[in-house]
């Protein structure tokens, strides 16, 4: 019963703009902090972005700073990513997980094994 569900994925051309969401059920997503990840063919998994429980703070990887921004809406059990200015490289399927922290935590985590729940990912494709 505790899932994640992400949607918004889909084909845009670069310099385009995409929103992924990503909707817990089971649990409330208050009490976690929540990433975004992302794997490209051939290549592993890496950590894109991450916002904490109850401080929101943030942490993205460099490739996507200044064009990418997580944000989360408790009361929708939703967490975002917008996603600007893209580029053919960032082409993946992007993952969201959880991982259980107290709820006035604000440390964010960018490596895939410290999560505990995982969706099942979403395709994004940038491409002229």
């Amino acid at each position: 019963q505790l899932q994640l569900v992400e949607s918004g994925g889909g084909l845009v051309q670069p310099g385009g703009s995409l929103r992924l969401s990503c909707a817990a059920s089971g649990f409330t997503l208050g009490y976690y902090a929540i990433g975004w990840f992302r794997q490209a063919p051939g290549r592993e998994r890496e950590g894109v972005s991450c916002i904490s429980s109850a401080t929101y703070s943030t942490k993205y990887a460099d490739s996507v700073k200044g064009r990418f921004t997580i944000s989360r809406d408790n009361t929708k059990n939703t967490v975002y990513l917008q996603m600007n200015s893209l580029k053919p490289e960032d082409t993946a399927v992007y993952y969201c997980a959880a991982r259980r922290t107290p709820y006035y935590s604000g440390t964010v985590y960018l490596l895939p094994h410290e999560y505990e729940y995982w969706g099942q990912g979403t395709q994004v494709t940038v491409s002229s």
